[in-house]
C-alpha cells in the first residue's frame, strides 16, 4: 500500500472539533495562559520532541546539549506565552514550532536563561538515549534541517496514529489480530500470507483481507486526528495532510 493510498481522503473532522483541538485550546487560552491552555501546550510539545531534537542535533549540537536544549525551550515556550500572537486563522502548530524554535537557536542566551527560570524543570520526560537512538537510526539523506524537521514531523504523525489504533484494538479486544495485521497497513501480502494468519485467528483468508481493509481505513482516520489535532481550521487540516504526504514521499531513500 502506498502513501498516496494511506494518505487518501477520510471523512473529514466535524467544523465544530476545530473549536476543541490541542493547538485550538493554545491559541484560544493565549491571553491568559490558563492551565487547560498550558496542558494542551505540554501535550503537543511531548508529542514533537523527537522532531525538534532532530532538528537541534543537525545544527551540530552534541546529544547532551540538544537535549538541554530541547527542555530549555520547552521551559520558555510556556513560560513567555508566545503563541498568544499566533493568528488563528494561519495557526498552524507545526510551522509555529519550527519558527519559535529557529529564532531560539539564533539567540542562545534565551537557553540559560530558561535554564535557569525553569530550575530544572522537565516538561518531557523521554530517555535522552532513546532520542539519539532514533537520531542516528534516521537514513543519511541529502536535505536541509528543514526537510528533515517535516520528515521527522511526519514520521512522528504516524507512529501516533498507530500508537492510537493499537489501543484502540487493544480496547476491542483484538490485540493480537492486530499485532498480525498491522505489517499490512502499508504493506502488501506475500502469497499465502492471509491464509496463514487466518489458521492462526480462525478466520476465512477473505474475513482477513476484510480486516486489513477495515485496519488500513481506520489508520488512515487515525492519522488524520492526530493532525487535526495540531491546526484551528478545517482549511489548514487539508492543507496539512498535503504537507505531510509530501514530507514522506520526499524522505523515501530512492528520491
Amino acid at each position: 500500500m502506498s502513501f498516496a493510498e494511506l494518505l487518501t481522503p477520510a471523512p473529514a473532522p466535524p467544523a465544530r472539533q476545530f473549536n476543541t483541538t490541542h493547538w485550538s485550546v493554545v491559541l484560544c487560552a493565549g491571553q491568559d495562559q490558563s492551565s487547560q491552555g498550558t496542558a494542551a501546550l505540554e501535550n503537543l510539545c511531548r508529542t514533537y520532541w523527537p522532531p525538534l531534537y532532530g532538528f537541534i542535533r543537525r545544527q551540530g549540537y552534541s546529544p547532551e546539549d540538544a537535549q538541554d536544549l530541547t527542555q530549555s525551550f520547552f521551559v520558555l515556550l510556556i513560560e513567555r506565552n508566545d503563541f498568544r500572537a499566533v493568528d488563528p486563522r494561519k495557526g498552524k502548530f507545526r510551522t509555529f514550532l519550527l519558527s519559535s524554535l529557529t529564532h531560539f537557536l539564533a539567540n542562545e542566551r534565551d537557553w540559560s536563561r530558561a535554564a535557569k527560570r525553569g530550575g530544572g524543570r522537565q516538561i518531557v520526560s523521554l530517555d535522552a538515549l532513546e532520542s539519539e537512538h532514533r537520531f542516528l537510526a534516521e537514513p543519511v539523506v541529502n536535505a536541509s534541517p528543514d526537510k528533515l524537521f517535516d520528515l521527522r514531523w511526519a514520521t512522528t504523525v504516524l507512529e501516533e496514529a498507530l500508537r492510537a489504533l493499537a489501543a484502540e484494538m487493544q480496547a476491542a479486544g483484538r490485540s493480537r489480530q492486530f499485532e498480525l495485521l498491522k505489517a499490512y497497513l502499508t504493506g502488501e501480502p506475500g502469497e499465502g500470507d492471509y491464509a496463514t494468519i487466518a489458521s492462526q485467528l480462525g478466520m476465512t483468508s477473505q474475513a482477513v483481507a476484510v480486516a486489513v481493509h477495515r485496519l488500513r481505513q481506520r489508520y488512515r482516520e487515525q492519522v488524520r486526528e492526530v493532525v487535526a489535532q495540531t491546526v484551528a481550521t478545517p482549511f489548514d487540516l487539508e492543507e496539512e495532510m498535503r504537507h505531510l504526504y509530501e514530507a514522506l514521499t520526499e524522505g523515501e531513500p530512492d528520491k
